[in-house]
């Protein structure tokens, strides 16, 4: 009677264990890629490869799609580098950048990279998404995002956006972002927010329970990194290099990696509710 017990109680933690592991999901995440010709589909087939290994449920751009101001050539590249993640299964959830909104504000962008609009909000396993359009800080969107954040139930907050409110690179904080957006991140649980713009990797240390994440290293020319001012939370991680973002979430625990084109993982960290 003892040994079945015991091998009862063996059973159900496996059981629980591997139920622990189904609710995990990965999103993953490029930005400052759409330069088209071989670094945009080195950047895509380096994606396809590393998800074929780490099955994920979500591709998001961080902005800046396009370079060639062509939709023509904008949707070429895209099925050239990227259509592989609609046929395995990824949804796709893009965001805008800079170069994007050259031609028609982006527009033409949309159904390709699943966007309803400019902003929207996703949701995937345990985490919500906020993608955002840093382009136009704006009184609408800002109170959008306040009520979105306010009625959110989902254990992981993640806020997803071109500018970054803090960078040290080729570009600086967006001071903007800075002003409107980074106190509704903390007042309402954001736990983690996702940007591009500035062509490297960078990992701030948490302030006031928010990670900052940049990583606009998708494919086009690298920048070179400097210091920060004092104001920015610390810099704890930098990476000059083109590459991608995984982030694994489940339940308990979000794992965020920085992947190179070598699929080398070249950061690693943790956030925990």
């Amino acid at each position: 009677m003892r040994g079945i017990l015991v091998l009862g109680v063996l059973a159900l933690t496996l059981a629980g264990s591997s139920a622990a592991q189904t609710q995990r999901v990965v999103l993953l995440a490029a930005g400052d890629y759409g330069v088209g010709g071989s670094r945009e589909l080195a950047l895509g087939m380096r994606i396809k490869s590393y998800e074929a290994r780490n099955s994920a449920s979500m591709l998001v751009t961080l902005g800046d799609n396009d370079y060639t101001r062509s939709p023509a050539r904008f949707r070429a590249n895209w099925r050239r580098s990227f259509d592989w993640a609609r046929r395995s299964g990824l949804r796709v959830s893009g965001t805008l950048g800079n170069h994007d909104y050259e031609v028609g504000r982006g527009r033409y962008q949309f159904k390709l990279l699943g966007m309803p609009g400019p902003y929207y909000t996703r949701r995937l396993g345990d985490a919500q998404l906020f993608l955002l359009d840093s382009n136009v800080v704006s009184d609408r969107q800002t109170a959008w995002l306040a009520q979105q954040l306010a009625d959110s139930t989902a254990t992981w907050r993640i806020a997803v956006m071109h500018h970054p409110p803090y960078t040290c690179g080729g570009h600086g904080g967006n001071s903007a972002v800075q002003r409107r957006w980074v106190p509704l991140f903390r007042s309402h649980g954001v736990q983690l927010v996702l940007s591009g713009h500035d062509h490297n990797y960078q990992r701030f240390a948490g302030r006031d329970g928010v990670t900052y994440v940049v990583h606009g290293g998708g494919g086009a020319g690298l920048y070179r990194l400097r210091g920060c001012p004092s104001s920015y939370p610390p810099r704890v991680r930098t990476r000059y290099e083109h590459g991608f973002l995984s982030v694994s979430i489940g339940p308990d625990d979000l794992a965020v990696s920085a992947v190179d084109l070598r699929g080398r993982v070249t950061d690693r960290f943790s956030l925990f509710p």
